[in-house]
């Protein structure tokens, strides 16, 4: 089930978004990324729509992969009549497991000199596990919050880089 994009029944709330995912649906992801774009139209200054369409990607795989369960995406411009322009984004991502998300640490880099990792460091290699760390680095602001029989991992974007 979907509830596409479209104004809010106030004009001060902005517009907003929402998207349900069911358990493993991760074909569900580029769905969640054209959704999102579409919110967003000429939203914010150069990039920041594509900053806030990587970083939902991430949060909704996270919430796919790691639970059991389904999904559901919110997006919310705030701002009133301006908020396409110049309103903050958020971005929700509720899922139905109460464990909290891990921050990992950035994989270690060896002092080559070159930027390579040392040989045989297998978190240099992994292919997975920096969703979050995308997040912390490029969201305003970010965090989890518990929600009824789960929780919810959201990130902040203005308009404008600060």
């Amino acid at each position: 089930m979907q509830e596409g994009a479209g104004e809010a029944d106030s004009p001060a709330a902005g517009r907003s978004w929402e998207r349900r995912l069911r358990r493993g649906e991760l074909t569900a992801v580029a769905d969640v990324r054209a959704g999102l774009r579409a919110l967003l139209g000429s939203w914010g200054a150069p990039g920041r729509a594509d900053t806030a369409v990587l970083l939902a990607s991430e949060l909704v795989t996270n919430a796919l992969v790691h639970t059991d369960g389904g999904a559901v995406v919110t997006a919310r411009l705030a701002g009133g009549a301006a908020a396409p322009v110049t309103g903050r984004l958020r971005v929700e991502v509720r899922d139905f497991l109460s464990r909290p998300p891990t921050l990992r640490p950035p994989p270690v880099v060896g002092d080559r000199g070159n930027g390579a990792a040392p040989a045989g460091c297998p978190e240099a290699a992994a292919t997975s596990g920096r969703g979050l760390l995308l997040v912390h680095a490029l969201a305003d602001c970010w965090g989890v919050r518990a929600h009824g029989v789960g929780k919810a991992v959201w990130f902040e974007l203005d308009a404008q880089e600060p």
